[in-house]
């Protein structure tokens, strides 16, 4: 890697131990804080927030969110040694700096391999999920490592796709929504709905439910976010108000009227992992994870829960690595039904639970 960095293994994030392994052995804690959320500005270069004008910014002609300087990047570090001056361990720094891109071709392998538990162990068309996911660029982000060729570029927007772009082992992240009823007929939507319906137990959810796959499908938005367990969590709110800005801008930018509407989402429909407590700890200690009957790997999901219109849970049945921190827990689905109008409060409970 350019500049003699060590690369930082990725790794996924939906094992039992997942919560408190935010950070992996080769990308531990960011050290220098979330970075600054930049705007765009009317020449199409980034500037840090805060600057005047930003209420009203124009559409960003690229989704890179690339550090305006040192001091901005999100930099993720690891030290062997408790003090450097003192330990006779070499002290070890692990840096990485990630931007935002459009997904594309390229990504498919890296995208593939983030999704590939995402219905369980069921056999069912991800090849075309994928697909249907790099093929929406106008909404949808994947985040990767930023290569030092591409942050000394000329940043000219013609040329965004560096070693980084081309590589997409370089993948540690993304998110995307889509339409229900808009790809209702592809195989991979009709696989997903025929195993959410097969999965629910409850004949009122499973209702509601029918109703968000069929006749209210041309509103629903199914919202996808997987990322490595080794990905910075002071980005995540970044990530997702990338995705509701541009969902928001889509529904003015897109060509079409049809394409327009496409995005006006009235909810939002969530498949994600949760951890439960299999049976009551007989002696809880203080302020222990014992104490807690749910554990969500992602900070997010339990917000999106809180804020769920109605919610389900279901038995994961794939093959599981047994973790003696967890074995108290079993790994479960949850599906959830977020109504569009939460979402701001949503935005600002998970920009606040970060910051804390």
């Amino acid at each position: 890697m350019p500049g003699g960095r060590k690369r930082p293994a990725p790794f996924l994030a939906f094992s039992s131990f997942a919560r408190s392994l935010i950070f992996s052995a080769s990308a531990a804690a960011a050290s220098s804080g979330p970075s600054k959320p930049l705007r765009p500005t009317d020449d199409g270069t980034t500037s840090a927030a805060g600057t005047p004008g930003e209420d009203n910014m124009p559409r960003p002609p690229s989704k890179r969110a690339e550090p305006s300087n040192d001091q901005d990047r999100s930099t993720c570090s690891e030290s062997d040694a408790q003090d450097g001056e003192e330990s006779s361990e070499e002290l070890e720094t692990v840096q990485a700096d990630f931007a935002f891109f459009d997904p594309k071709p390229t990504d498919f392998h890296g995208v593939r391999l983030l999704l590939k538990t995402y219905l369980d162990s069921k056999p069912w068309d991800l090849t075309g999920f994928v697909d249907l996911i790099l093929a929406q660029t106008t909404v949808g982000t994947v985040v990767k490592l930023a290569d030092d060729e591409e942050e000394q570029g000329e940043g000219t927007g013609d040329d965004k796709t560096g070693a980084a772009g081309n590589d997409d082992d370089d993948l540690f992240g993304l998110i995307s929504v889509l339409n229900l009823g808009r790809y209702a007929e592809h195989r991979c939507i009709k696989d997903l709905k025929e195993y959410l319906l097969a999965v629910c137990t409850d004949k009122d959810t499973k209702r509601q439910l029918k109703s968000l796959l069929e006749e209210k499908a041309s509103s629903v938005g199914l919202l996808v976010c997987r990322r490595f367990v080794n990905f910075p969590y002071e980005l995540v709110p970044k990530l997702y108000d990338a995705l509701f800005d541009e969902v928001s801008w889509a529904t003015e930018d897109e060509p079409t009227q049809e394409l327009r509407d496409s995005f006006r989402f009235k909810h939002y429909l969530l498949i994600v992992r949760m951890l439960e407590r299999k049976t009551p700890a007989k002696h809880k200690a203080k302020n222990s994870k014992d104490d807690e009957p749910i554990i969500y790997p992602k900070l997010e999901d339990e917000i999106f829960n809180e804020l769920s219109s109605w919610s389900f849970t279901f038995p994961i049945r794939s093959e599981q690595s047994p973790q003696q921190e967890m074995k108290n827990y079993k790994e479960m689905g949850l599906v959830m039904a977020v109504k569009a109008e939460a979402i701001p409060k949503f935005r600002k409970k998970l920009e606040a639970l970060v910051s804390e």
